[in-house]
């Protein structure tokens, strides 16, 4: 796959990507938006590969949002599939991803860590909605999926405001997941991935669908409703693979969902 904006690997079941346009804080011009929409399509598709890993490149930023200088001379962005970053609006990619954040997490940056399902962040990471500061707002799921991670009033203050919050406070709310030494960053990711791949794919998947699917429904709803994957995984080998590999008292050998 050509790319420029984008950094993309695979080993081991775990895909690599990294946004890379670190002389602008990993902001995301039209470009990069369809390089990592092209990158997620892989993803989705490859049945190799069944998590994801997404950091920016350098130090300073996971990713700093849209790149308001672009839309400055250029004007509002037109969206590839998937919404910004390819990913925020997407409705196909069950296997999950974890955010790296190595630094802010600003804008589009926090929507994109938002649409992720596992945040480890660096102790130096910061994380806001700072759009109504410059006459925009976090549009790009932003609005919605903040007081979905976090108690109502702190993701009021936080995009009323523009405040940005520490990786400290992020996971105080109960926003990220893990907060370490930034040496330790993809490391730690490595870990929640690996722990990720010790589990049945065809299960996570199932897991990640219907958990997604039955949010907004009351909860017997979402307890009867039907997710194509989970009834997938009900007729798959992998419901006799798993206890019977418990029984025998070996790892299990999953196939591919």
């Amino acid at each position: 796959m050509d790319l420029e904006f984008v950094e993309y690997e695979k080993r081991d079941r775990i895909a690599f990507v990294t946004i890379n346009r670190p002389e602008v804080m990993n902001a995301l011009h039209p470009p990069a938006n369809d390089e990592l929409s092209r990158v997620w399509d892989d993803f989705a598709a490859d049945p190799e590969t069944w998590v994801a890993i997404l950091t920016g490149a350098g130090e300073r930023a996971f990713s700093a949002g849209n790149d308001l200088k672009y839309t400055a001379l250029h004007g509002v962005p037109r969206m590839p599939k998937g919404g910004f970053a390819g990913l925020v609006a997407r409705e196909d990619v069950w296997k999950p991803i974890i955010a790296a954040v190595n630094g802010v997490a600003l804008g589009g940056g926090l929507e994109i860590a938002l649409a992720c399902d596992v945040i480890v962040a660096s102790e130096t990471a910061r994380f806001g909605l700072p759009e109504p500061r410059v006459g925009l707002m976090a549009a790009a799921g932003g609005v919605h999926r903040l007081p979905r991670h976090v108690p109502l009033k702190i993701a009021m203050g936080m995009m009323l405001t523009g405040r940005h919050i520490t990786a400290a406070e992020a996971h105080r709310y109960g926003l990220v997941n893990a907060v370490v030494p930034p040496k330790d960053l993809l490391a730690a990711a490595e870990r929640w991935a690996r722990e990720i791949l010790e589990c049945s794919p065809a299960s996570v998947q199932a897991t990640k669908q219907a958990s997604m699917q039955g949010l907004a429904k009351p909860l017997a709803e979402a307890m009867s409703g039907s997710y194509p994957l989970a009834t997938k995984l009900f007729q798959s080998e992998d419901v006799i693979e798993g206890p019977r590999a418990f029984a025998e008292k070996r790892k299990p050998r999953w196939k591919n969902p």
